[in-house]
């Protein structure tokens, strides 16, 4: 009886602006079985011309990167290849990272930590039409989705946070100015400590603070904490 023929590897773009990240991406994957890595792109275009080109079963694909990002990638992929299943393998875990994302068209949500078996499992799921997240990602869903829905303010709008912060960066500021640690404001908002270090460093930059002390000053100064 002749065995059954085995089914061919899932072929798979990588997209990441950082040439070890993506080379080292390219050997873990390229050396499964099950897994034909036909192209490698620095950025979103360069991701695009090579799913056009190799027409691939699914695309792992960071969110950060020059000239077209992640997030525009996502969505010109689901609008020009909508066959092309989209896993997203970034260091963000921030809700609007997230969102943002699954609303473009990702199938799938990793973070840089999972290993080579998680990442093909992503991406042989995706292609299949399944999802599969990060446990942080799932956990930030839950708690967007099971947040009590806050009443519609029947006063001015909210006031914007001073000197161009965001609400995240305030609302981050305020957590450093009750002692919080940033591996602490990481679980408690569900970010990655990479995610918090970003921010606080923008807060720095926009606040002009040296330094934590300066920063705290500042909230204070400012009501924001």
């Amino acid at each position: 009886m002749t065995a059954a023929p085995s089914p061919a590897p899932l072929r798979v773009v990588i997209a990441d602006d950082q040439t070890s990240v993506r080379e080292g991406l390219v050997l873990l994957l390229g050396g499964l079985p099950d897994i034909d890595v036909v192209g490698a792109a620095g950025n979103g275009e360069e991701a695009l011309e090579l799913v056009a080109a190799h027409r691939p079963d699914a695309i792992l694909l960071d969110l950060h990167m020059p000239v077209l990002d992640g997030i525009g990638a996502t969505r010109r992929l689901a609008a020009e290849h909508p066959g092309v299943a989209v896993v997203v393998l970034t260091t963000y875990v921030d809700d609007a990272s997230v969102l943002d994302a699954l609303r473009a068209g990702a199938r799938s949500y990793l973070t840089k930590d999972a290993d080579r078996t998680d990442i093909a499992r992503a991406l042989h799921a995706a292609a299949g039409g399944l999802s599969v997240l990060d446990p942080r990602v799932q956990a930030m869903l839950l708690a967007a989705t099971s947040a009590p829905r806050q009443p519609e303010p029947s006063g001015p709008a909210e006031a914007l946070p001073p000197d161009g912060l965001t609400h995240r960066e305030a609302e981050i500021l305020g957590l450093i100015a009750v002692g919080l640690t940033n591996p602490e404001i990481a679980e408690r908002l569900f970010l990655s400590n990479h995610t918090i270090k970003t921010h606080i460093n923008r807060i720095f930059a926009k606040t002009g603070s040296r330094d934590r002390v300066a920063a705290i000053d500042y909230a204070r100064r400012h009501g924001l904490g």
